[in-house]
């Protein structure tokens, strides 16, 4: 049986990768995983997003994702630097609620490595997105 209510009410998608970003909001929607999903396609703009939502003050709390799920590997700014200008624009009472899970293909171990020494990464899934996956977050 599904559920009726979503588990959060705003989830955002930072993946230079279209197709992926496509699979990833069906699979949240389909899962009912969230209400409402945010799209970026790289770091840049995705920070100016919730910069802009800081600046909004109250009314921008409510907007914000309660979850971000980044890829680790964009051109531009990549899912670490993002990160780490996370950490450093946004004021910390403002970032508090927000979980970010590395949602990547990145083969890499260093990588895993390198995101389980980052506090602000509540979580590390490989793609593609799933249910399975999508049931574990819910308790993050």
């Amino acid at each position: 049986m599904k559920r009726t209510e979503s588990a959060y009410k705003t989830v955002m998608l930072i993946d230079d990768n279209e197709i992926d970003n496509f699979i990833n909001t069906k699979m949240i929607e389909g899962c009912n995983f969230a209400g409402h999903i945010y799209v970026n396609t790289d770091g840049k703009s995705a920070l100016e997003f919730l910069k802009n939502l800081e600046r909004m003050g109250s009314k921008g709390i409510d907007l914000l994702p309660q979850i971000i799920f980044l890829d680790l590997n964009m051109p531009g700014i990549d899912g670490f630097k993002f990160i780490e200008n996370f950490e450093k624009v946004l004021h910390p009472d403002f970032r508090k609620g927000i979980k970010i899970v590395i949602l990547s293909s990145s083969m890499n171990p260093a990588d895993a490595e390198n995101a389980k020494a980052i506090k602000s990464i509540n979580q590390y899934i490989s793609k593609p997105l799933n249910e399975v996956a999508l049931k574990n977050l819910e308790t993050i």
